[in-house]
């Protein structure tokens, strides 16, 4: 008989990726991570609108706009990039809740995805005299806007949500060509865009009093989507068990 005395012990990543697990731990984030991003968005709203330039001589009066449109783009890429890796979590390392993780991630990736092209076509009427080009950048997170609905849609497709994961998880790493294309779009093509001003290997290209309202939003829709994502992440969970829940009963029902 097995001396269960000698066998190893879960690691810490073993228990923490149990739903059980994660439902106990994240429940005591969500209140301190959604006041973090309440002050965030309040200091950075505050500086953008009080103690920073309205506009500057490249962009003009469009500069407030800055503060949304760009951490809306920037989290269209890195709510894809999580999925990325849920996929591989899927496939590779089996993690329980890596799919879980993965379609709590989807639609809030589809909506930052969607806020970055409305509120890039505000900036691109008065500042390049067009709501849209069909530049690299522009057609590239458009179609990162349908990858994400596709995905949506292939959750919604099938009810076996364990078929559905690997299928969804084989799409999202096909899917993730996009990314790098998006990101280097501005340097292989001919676009309306600027190059990278924010993470250079010089630093930001642009003065600290604009830097510091942009990096003070970017860190609050950052933190809303991690607050969000924990209580999608949640309620996908007890969806699950309600679901098991009801099977169970039916079963027992037709016995």
């Amino acid at each position: 008989m097995t001396d269960l005395a000698s066998q190893p012990k879960p690691n810490w990543f073993s228990r923490l990726a149990h739903p059980g697990s994660f439902m106990a731990w994240s429940r005591p984030l969500v209140v301190p991570l959604a006041v973090a991003t309440a002050l965030l968005f309040v200091a950075g709203l505050y500086v953008g609108f009080f103690r920073a330039p309205l506009e500057t001589e490249n962009v003009g009066s469009t500069l407030p706009l800055l503060y949304i449109h760009v951490p809306n783009a920037w989290l269209s890429q890195f709510v894809y990039g999580a999925m990325f890796v849920a996929a591989f979590g899927t496939l590779v390392w089996r993690h329980p809740l890596a799919d879980v993780a993965a379609k709590a991630a989807a639609p809030l990736g589809a909506t930052f995805t969607v806020l970055a092209l409305f509120t890039g076509s505000l900036w691109g009427r008065p500042t390049w005299g067009t709501f849209w080009e069909w530049d690299g950048r522009m057609t590239s997170t458009l179609i990162l806007l349908f990858i994400y609905l596709g995905i949506i849609a292939l959750w919604r497709a099938f009810e076996d949500q364990l078929k559905a994961a690997r299928i969804v998880a084989i799409v999202t790493l096909v899917g993730g060509i996009d990314i790098p294309i998006i990101k280097f779009s501005v340097d292989w093509w001919n676009t309306l865009h600027q190059p990278a001003s924010i993470i250079t290997a010089t630093g930001p290209r642009m003065a600290g009093s604009v830097f510091l309202p942009l990096l003070l939003m970017l860190l609050g829709f950052t933190l809303l989507f991690l607050t969000l994502h924990i209580v999608s992440m949640r309620t996908e969970i007890l969806r699950r068990r309600v679901d098991s829940l009801s099977r169970q009963a039916a079963a027992r029902g037709a016995a």
